[in-house]
């Protein structure tokens, strides 16, 4: 059993950090820096990404960017995510929590790395009207479904599963919205109520679509090629993704909330149950909150 739970742990790390055994090269680093950050300890962003529940979040944030036909597309022809969906999720992880917990000048370097890979990112797609458009990842439309889409997985899962944020949901988008800055996006919401009505527009204005290429991405989603071992507790994350998600982009998705016969089944409880063993499996306080508390120490803050 002993074993097991050792590899379950190994695995779990591997997945979120492309590394089995050892913390990435990348976290210590954090602990670099001559000032605290964009963001401290006791704010909305320490307190939503320091959980669990960006890991549900993070399949939800998935699942909503695939809506928009002018992002999948991006994905879908310059992204190595069927070979390499791992590490396509490192990467990711690498530059939340390096905005999160880095230097002001480590979350910029994060970030203009980020945007000069996407300067090749170029194609055509066919919008939600049916008409032929180009598109580029540097497109000031698509990085703003990309944080709206992300920032609000992150915030509607932490409201089910999470605890308090301090100062609300307003805080939490708020002090977000410096993360959507830094990647070019122009006037971000700063409320949870103007990213809900920047939502409704797109939904409204039929900008979102589903297609074949939808049903394929959401296929991928559902069932990634994760170690044996991880797949039980990944079935309830991606439901609780399916549950979090309002009924209208489930319909979109052609997804349904987890159902046993006519009776629907208790996710909600069993994913606070498997965030909570992933919690003990990973410890719990990050590596990545270390660093950054041990950088705001050096610089005499109170961490």
């Amino acid at each position: 059993m002993r074993n097991v739970l050792r590899e379950w742990q190994a695995e779990l790390k591997q997945t979120f950090s492309g590394s089995r055994d050892e913390v990435p090269e990348w976290v210590p680093r954090l602990a670099e820096g001559n000032d605290p950050g964009y963001h401290l300890p006791g704010s909305a962003v320490w307190a939503v990404h320091g959980d669990m529940t960006p890991i549900v979040a993070g399949i939800r944030a998935l699942l909503m960017q695939a809506l928009h036909p002018g992002a999948l597309a991006g994905v879908h022809d310059h992204s190595r995510f069927r070979e390499d969906p791992l590490g396509r999720l490192a990467g990711t992880i690498r530059w939340i929590f390096t905005v999160t917990y880095g230097s002001t000048t480590a979350a910029r370097t994060a970030s203009d790395w980020v945007l000069r890979l996407h300067g090749s990112v170029r194609g055509e797609y066919v919008d939600g009207h049916g008409v032929a458009r180009s598109y580029a990842a540097d497109d000031p439309e698509l990085l703003r479904w990309v944080h709206i889409a992300f920032t609000d997985a992150f915030l509607s899962t932490h409201k089910i599963w999470g605890r308090p944020v301090p100062g609300g949901p307003d805080a939490y988008v708020r002090e977000w919205a410096q993360a959507g800055e830094l990647m070019g996006v122009q006037s971000p919401p700063l409320s949870e109520a103007a990213m809900r009505r920047q939502l409704d527009h797109w939904y409204e204005a039929g900008e979102l679509r589903s297609d074949g290429r939808v049903a394929e991405t959401v296929a991928f989603i559902r069932n990634p090629p994760l170690h044996p071992v991880l797949r039980p507790g990944y079935r309830v994350l991606f439901a609780a993704a399916v549950v979090s998600l309002e009924p209208k982009y489930r319909d979109l998705l052609g997804l349904r909330t987890a159902r046993l016969g006519p009776f629907p089944l208790p996710v909600r409880l069993a994913t606070k149950v498997t965030l909570s063993i992933v919690h003990l499996a990973l410890g719990r306080v990050g590596p990545s909150e270390q660093a950054a508390r041990n950088r705001l120490r050096r610089l005499g803050y109170r961490a």
